[in-house]
């Protein structure tokens, strides 16, 4: 939506708003991933995007705005998926403003005969349609696999034919948005990958699978919360300067980025004054989170 416009409603939105959003550019800076990889990501949005306006024919390139985010729980897929979006909007600022549309997977799915199908078509066709026409548009689909579930692997005695019906429903509506509106692009995440339908990560134009962090960015991930923290108790920075954050991301060996933030605060609670005291935390406290992680789970 522009500036002025009502936010888009309707069965299965859970968010919209405007971009660039300073939330959105945060969320770009605060991810860590391998060098350039999420440059990468930009420049592959920003290519599909140019590729798709220059009128080439969709049957000699098909390219159907679609990237897809997999990888482990807590890795940081919804919060880049935001970042890459506001990314995309300040690159292709003269398209104009653009619209940034959230959808809640599960809202749309129901166990009532034909209803799930008929929320994702009304989905597609109405509130998403209606946001590409007035502006360039970029939709959010998290945990895809809610809506586009393997249907080689699903049952008929334990899921309705309505089930494998949505997932037909999504695969259609997403063709034909990619024919009607170049400027309309899908951000897709999924914590589980394999239960994707086929027929859905074919239709990416790339897929970037998220890796746990290496020793290298769980350092930075920690220094960057320690230097969150410090902002509001200013001798926290005290672990920044003794060693103890490498220490901390040596030791942290397949923890994901979201635990390894929540980490600083149970660093900050190993002793009773800390967690009165923020600015008490010491590097030890940080080394011996990470080490005691198991227990204290």
């Amino acid at each position: 939506m522009s500036r002025g416009e009502p936010p888009v409603e309707g069965v299965g939105i859970a968010a919209s708003l405007g971009l660039p959003n300073d939330q959105f550019a945060t969320a770009w800076r605060a991810i860590v991933l391998p060098p350039d990889a999420k440059q990468r990501l930009a420049r592959v949005a920003a290519t599909t995007l140019r590729l798709r306006l220059a009128g080439i024919p969709f049957e000699s390139l098909p390219l159907h705005g679609i990237i897809l985010l997999v990888g482990l729980p807590g890795t940081g897929k919804t919060t880049l998926a935001r970042g890459l979006a506001n990314q995309i909007a300040v690159a292709a600022s003269s398209l104009g403003r653009f619209s940034f549309i959230e959808v809640d997977p599960h809202s749309l799915m129901s166990s009532a005969h034909g209803r799930s199908q008929k929320a994702v078509e009304q989905l597609l066709r109405e509130p998403i349609a209606e946001s590409a026409r007035r502006s360039p548009t970029i939709v959010l689909l998290d945990e895809v696999e809610t809506l586009a579930a393997n249907r080689s692997a699903l049952s008929l005695d334990s899921n309705p034919i309505d089930v494998h019906r949505a997932v037909d429903a999504v695969l259609t509506g997403v063709d034909r948005l990619a024919r009607e509106f170049p400027t309309l692009l899908f951000i897709a995440t999924s914590n589980v990958p394999e239960i994707v339908d086929a027929a859905f990560t074919s239709r990416a134009d790339f897929v970037y699978s998220f890796p746990l962090p290496d020793i290298d960015a769980r350092e930075k991930i920690l220094r960057d919360t320690v230097e969150a923290v410090a902002v509001a108790f200013p001798d926290a920075r005290r672990v920044l300067e003794d060693g103890s954050v490498r220490r901390a991301a040596k030791a942290a060996d397949g923890i994901d980025g979201r635990q390894l933030r929540k980490l600083v605060a149970v660093a900050i609670a190993m002793r009773k004054e800390a967690k009165v005291d923020p600015n008490l935390m010491s590097g030890s406290d940080l080394v011996d989170a990470v080490s005691q992680r198991e227990s204290i789970q």
